[in-house]
């Protein structure tokens, strides 16, 4: 199959899209159940007053079929700015066509003309196609480093231990 595609920024009209790929990336990852957000904070996170991420889309001329999400990071050991790319994802008709490779590229770009010391992701050890894929554009898989979480009730009661949970 060969077809064409581009790389865009999101406006706040892909917010409905973007959600919908958040959610098959989810279901791709066996986490439908961790999806709890809202189309509405969505364009409120990324559109608002205070935007905390970014996201560049990839689409044909008529459809969107993946998307790279992103945010701002700091690295004290390189004293420069980094991006954290918390998701990567292309429709499963559109995988192995070089849309991930694009979305990536368009991504270190963004991060080289901000002068951006590096990009850094995580990925799910079962993914060994998504491993595979990162080790073949010459990202390291740093095999030593493990991600560490407070979230929900317990985020809340370490941050407030005094009051109820």
């Amino acid at each position: 199959m060969s077809f064409s595609f581009a790389i865009r920024v999101a406006t706040p009209a892909d917010v409905p899209i973007i959600f919908q790929l958040i959610q098959a990336l989810a279901a791709y990852e066996k986490l439908s159940h961790a999806v709890t957000g809202t189309e509405e904070a969505l364009r409120q996170h990324l559109f608002g007053d205070r935007p905390y991420a970014e996201v560049l889309l990839a689409h044909t001329p008529t459809d969107v079929i993946g998307y790279a999400l992103f945010f701002t990071t700091y690295s004290t050991f390189l004293t420069r700015p980094g991006l954290w790319l918390e998701d990567l994802f292309v429709l499963p008709a559109y995988r192995r066509q070089g849309v991930g490779t694009a979305l990536l590229k368009a991504l270190a770009r963004l991060a080289s003309d901000r002068d951006y010391g590096r990009i850094e992701w995580s990925v799910l050890d079962w993914n060994t196609p998504a491993i595979q894929f990162y080790e073949r554009i010459g990202a390291t898989v740093l095999p030593d480093w493990r991600i560490c979480r407070l979230s929900g009730d317990v985020l809340k009661h370490f941050g407030h231990p005094d009051e109820p949970v």
